[in-house]
């Protein structure tokens, strides 16, 4: 029987999605749970492989198993054997056509960004952090230079191991939503010749794709914020496209915000789009 599963990570004390020798991983965790409730070595294939810090909302991977369990199980009963920063979410039987990643038609990522004169404290490692304005109509601007299909080699990590750089993005949406009563709270403390307080909010970046290079949406990351802040105007990410060197592009980001929404696949398997975990992201 072959078992997919929906799993949601808090990724800030893991090296990562893929199994390591020292056996901190996300996937080392979920195989030992995976393991224990079956009372079997379980090996399991993911959508989509995550950095050191990064966070999952929907990681989807199968196995197979000759053991028969209901789907709510696997649920309960894996979870049992995990650490609080990582949940199944849902199971559910598929044919043995189904694979993880071969399967999907598409991948989601979203970066949550705090723009704040201060360093997050509650949500570290949980968001990324600007402290200077940014201009969103320049950095949406600035994306739009990116839809489409392209050698994304400016925006590639030196140890990827994917076989090619050319992928295609779908769409890359940009929106902000501000802090609840920052503003106001900040006035109302203010004195006569004060400057006026830089406005708190959060900014949130999603990005569909057919597949993402090693680091390429941190990388992504980094040059829009760049232009968002006035560093370079819009037409500068067409520029970086354009030179297909990783020199050519602004530092990759930090990890802190970034989060697999999941993969994307057809109707036919009856897969969940969503999992509970989505709804806390501003």
């Amino acid at each position: 029987m072959r078992i997919a599963l929906g799993v949601s990570y808090n990724g800030q004390s893991y090296r990562g999605w893929q199994s390591q020798p020292d056996g901190n991983t996300v996937q080392d965790k979920l195989e030992a749970a995976l393991g224990r409730f079956a009372a079997q070595e379980v090996a399991t294939i993911c959508a989509g492989r995550t950095d050191a810090g990064v966070h999952g909302l929907m990681q989807v991977v199968h196995f197979d198993t000759e053991l028969q369990r209901a789907p709510f199980s696997w649920v309960r009963g894996t979870n049992t054997f995990l650490p609080p920063d990582i949940a199944v979410q849902w199971a559910q039987p598929v044919p043995d056509a189904f694979h993880s990643r071969a399967c999907a038609t598409g991948r989601r990522y979203a970066y949550v960004l705090l723009q704040s004169p201060v360093r997050p404290s509650v949500e570290a490692g949980r968001v990324g952090w600007v402290f200077h304005a940014l201009d969103g109509e320049a950095m949406q601007q600035a994306a739009g230079h990116l839809l489409g299909e392209h050698d994304f080699s400016s925006f590639r990590a030196s140890g990827c191991q994917a076989k090619t750089p050319i992928k295609t993005l779908y769409d890359i949406r940009i929106s902000r939503k501000m802090s609840g009563g920052s503003r106001e709270a900040a006035a109302s403390s203010m004195r006569p010749g004060d400057i006026e307080p830089m406005e708190c909010c959060y900014w949130r970046f999603e990005f569909d794709g057919s597949a993402f290079l090693h680091h390429m949406v941190r990388n992504i990351m980094g040059c829009l914020i760049a232009i968002g802040q006035g560093q370079y105007p819009p037409e500068w990410m067409q520029t970086v496209l354009a030179a297909r060197s990783r020199d050519a592009a602004a530092p990759t980001f930090a990890p802190d915000g970034l989060y697999f929404l999941g993969p994307m696949y057809d109707a036919q398997w009856g897969l969940p789009t969503r999992t509970a975990a989505f709804d806390w992201l501003p």
